[in-house]
């Protein structure tokens, strides 16, 4: 097999990065943008030893499940890989990625719930970060997302993941930006003024906050003319921020932002807790199926009376702070000291009590106390816990753990180590937190 051959296959199944599986003389081969069922010509892109990759030239016979994307824009975009796939067939895949994750990295047993859906396909999206450039003749600004495996961005005028006013905020931005004399980023050259455009959105209320991203270390009169344009332009837009960020890294935000005009935050409702987001605030992209997870892990914390409650690597301390009234104490320990500072406006904001908010890596702080929770929540980063984390939580946790995980593979590594330690899968729930993608968050309730 070499490059450039071209080969007729039946796709068997999705890999857990969301492509389609084919065998030729019984090697893999990964092919972009199939579906299970599938008859496909394709093209082979690249040959490594064990697997190859490729493109797909013709669709000779569609699988059952091959729908045409509401987004004119998917073939070229790389944000929504699986949106030519019928949703419902998308959450069947979605827990068998789970399930070959349990089976073949956590060697587990137990089975996989369906998939809780998002409650909303479109418009969900509440997190949007999209990169600038600028042609080269014209000096026209992009700002889309990139193409799959590229840094070529694709100029999207018409995002139906997001909400329509981020559309034309991000379009305003594209043509007001020239009349200022405010370049696009050039990422070869390090050069340019603009690097990319966030916005923030309630699904609350609908507020927006849009933060520039800048190469530079002070605001300009453009950016801050830029800035009152904005703001004056839309009756939704909360405040507009400018973010410093000179370095040649793939971070998108910088660590200093500065507000220009309005606020620098916009509120967010979760299960009646009223949440304040910044700029860097991390929080849920889609927040109704956050809601559902939220609800779910409310839910189990409700089973125990009054249950003693360790929220680790708690951000904002969401978590902490939407089963504060199903609990008698939590306590949320997270090492960023700008999260745990918004938890405290938080927690003032919901006249919550029963809350307390430490400023301390996971493992260390359980290293540094003898007392014990009745349930500890687990919701680390994607690359998961360390066995030296899981060890004290274990020490430190009487009845159950819950594990948050966006990272099935990693979720299903740590879920075998504490089955080695001798606990109980008792269940494990995935929820559709970012539609028309290969990714998937999971909520496993372990017993001790």
């Amino acid at each position: 097999m070499n490059i450039n051959d071209e080969f007729v296959v039946k796709i068997d199944k999705l890999s857990n990065l969301g492509t389609g599986i084919a065998r030729i003389d019984g090697q893999v081969v990964f092919v972009e943008n199939a579906c299970p069922e599938d008859e496909l010509k394709i093209k082979i892109t690249k040959v490594n030893k064990n697997f190859s990759n490729a493109k797909v030239i013709e669709i000779i016979t569609p699988s059952s499940y091959r729908i045409k994307p509401f987004c004119p824009m998917q073939n070229v975009c790389g944000s929504c890989q699986l949106q030519f796939i019928d949703y419902d067939y998308q959450l069947a895949l979605k827990k068998q990625i789970v399930e070959d994750a349990m089976r073949t990295i956590g060697h587990i047993d137990t089975s996989v719930n369906n998939p809780v859906p998002s409650p909303e396909i479109k418009g969900f999206r509440h997190k949007i970060q999209c990169p600038v450039s600028q042609t080269k003749v014209s000096k026209k600004i992009l700002a889309g997302y990139y193409k799959p495996h590229s840094h070529e961005i694709v100029n999207i005028k018409y995002c139906p993941i997001q909400p329509e006013i981020c559309d034309k905020v991000i379009d305003f931005i594209r043509n007001k930006a020239p009349e200022f004399g405010i370049t696009g980023y050039n990422e070869q050259r390090l050069s340019g003024d603009l690097k990319h455009i966030v916005i923030r959105s309630s699904a609350d209320n609908g507020k927006l906050l849009v933060i520039l991203v800048i190469n530079g270390i002070k605001i300009t009169d453009n950016f801050t003319t830029l800035a009152k344009e904005i703001y004056d332009a839309f009756e939704d837009v909360n405040g507009v921020c400018i973010n410093f960020n000179n370095k040649k890294t793939n971070v998108i935000l910088g660590n200093k932002t500065q507000c220009v005009c309005g606020h620098d935050f916009i509120y967010e409702k979760i299960l009646n807790k009223t949440f304040k987001i910044g700029a860097s605030t991390f929080f849920q992209v889609n927040p109704k199926s956050a809601e559902n997870i939220f609800k779910y892990v409310k839910k189990e914390i409700s089973k125990e009376n009054n249950p003693s409650v360790l929220d680790a690597y708690a951000g904002i301390a969401t978590f902490g702070i939407v089963v504060s009234d199903a609990a008698g104490k939590v306590v949320s320990v997270e090492e960023n000291k700008e999260s745990i500072e918004k938890a405290k406006e938080v927690l003032e904001l919901n006249g919550i009590k029963n809350v307390e908010l430490h400023t301390a890596d996971t493992t260390k702080y359980l290293k540094s106390i003898k007392k014990k929770f009745d349930i500890t929540i687990l919701d680390p980063p994607r690359k998961g816990c360390t066995e030296e984390a899981l060890d004290e939580a274990l020490k430190h946790t009487k009845k159950k753990i819950i594990y948050v995980s966006c990272n099935p593979a990693t979720l299903a590594r740590d879920l075998k180590y504490l089955q080695e330690k001798g606990c109980t899968i008792e269940s494990i729930q995935p929820f559709d937190m970012f539609c028309h993608t290969y990714h998937i968050e999971n909520v496993a309730i372990i017993n001790l």
